[in-house]
């Protein structure tokens, strides 16, 4: 009895050791290497078969063995028509096991989107569309549907005012529609804040006509301290029926972004964005405006100034004057700065 016992004891253990070095093997063939790194994810785009996603595990170097992984997933359900599609976070030494729970969770890891000064949608699209998956062509159709435009109440001209510079954190696989709805959120909120909306209300102006001041503004200078003045200045003029002849607005008009000198080309271009022709407001923003910017316009200087110009020094700063005289004798200095730093 006792031999019999020691011997099913010993066949027991065997088992557990098989069992266990079963178990290790699988876990072993199927690790995620620690190659990968500890900031490591994947990307499973939409509509994705599971050969498909079986495929991008192999040449991302997450799955080594593929038949291994195949049998697991099967087990535990992971395999439907479409995949959950998203960006995935992926640690080094997961087992099969981890790396299937965390796709199949749909526990996305975000991204973050981050817009600057861009100049128009079309550049909008193209930043947008290097930290999602959806691309830049669905975004600009979107952004340039009309039907789409007049259900949210804008149009091409103004929408580039839903942007407010900042960094989003959004899914990677979010549609073009939802990060309008994002934005459209964020823009909301940001007028909420600071009295932005009693400001623009008290001014006479919408926010979309501040954030089209303010992209002028934000074409104008480097400088924060500077631009409440010259949005003063520009509603200054605006005040007394006076064009705002603002040389971004030319750039903008003709596309000329290159250009290092407004010429008469620019000025005589008819557009309603030429301010040299037009007066008042064009119908929309030049460029993405910064939140400085529109802050600026939001609470500009009170000042007498209708005229401003570089001082050509190098500083990047501003003359500013009241009347034209004054104007004229900024414009002499800022031409022998130029001549003395050779540069007329």
């Amino acid at each position: 009895m006792k031999i019999q016992a020691r011997t099913l004891l010993i066949v027991l253990l065997l088992l557990l050791i098989g069992a266990y070095a079963g178990y290790r093997f699988i876990l072993g063939g199927a690790e995620v290497p620690p190659s990968i790194g500890d900031d490591y994810s994947v990307k499973i785009p939409s509509n994705s078969t599971f050969d498909e996603v079986v495929a991008l595990l192999k040449k991302e170097g997450v799955v080594k063995k593929e038949n291994i992984f195949r049998n697991v997933a099967n087990q535990m359900g992971y395999k439907q028509d479409p995949m959950r599609s998203g960006r995935y976070k992926i640690e080094p030494g997961w087992t099969i096991f981890h790396l299937i729970r965390q796709l199949r969770s749909g526990e996305q890891a975000p991204v973050k989107v981050i817009l600057t000064t861009e100049r128009t949608l079309e550049e909008v699209a193209e930043k947008v569309s290097r930290f999602i998956e959806p691309d830049s062509t669905s975004l600009k159709a979107l952004f340039f549907d009309e039907t789409y435009l007049s259900k949210i109440g804008y149009n091409r001209d103004n929408l580039m005012s839903v942007f407010i510079p900042n960094t989003y954190e959004v899914y990677w696989n979010l549609s073009p529609e939802s990060f309008m709805e994002r934005m459209l959120l964020e823009h909301k909120n940001f007028w909420k804040q600071k009295d932005r909306l009693a400001k623009a209300k008290a001014m006479g102006m919408t926010p979309e006509e501040v954030y089209t001041m303010a992209s002028i503004v934000e074409k104008e200078t480097l400088s924060d301290d500077e631009k409440p003045i010259i949005a003063g200045t520009y509603l200054n003029r605006i005040k007394i029926g006076m064009r705002l002849q603002a040389d971004p607005t030319v750039v903008f008009a003709t596309r000329d972004f290159t250009t290092k000198r407004v010429t008469n080309y620019h000025t005589s271009f008819d557009s309603p964005f030429n301010t040299y022709m037009y007066a008042g407001l064009p119908p929309g923003p030049i460029a993405m405006a910064s939140i400085s910017s529109i802050d600026a316009v939001l609470n500009f200087d009170k000042n007498n100034y209708t005229y401003f110009c570089a001082k050509g020094d190098g500083s990047g700063r501003h003359a500013f004057a009241e009347t034209y005289d004054q104007h004229l004798g900024n414009v002499r200095t800022y031409v022998k700065n130029l001549e003395a730093r050779g540069l007329r």
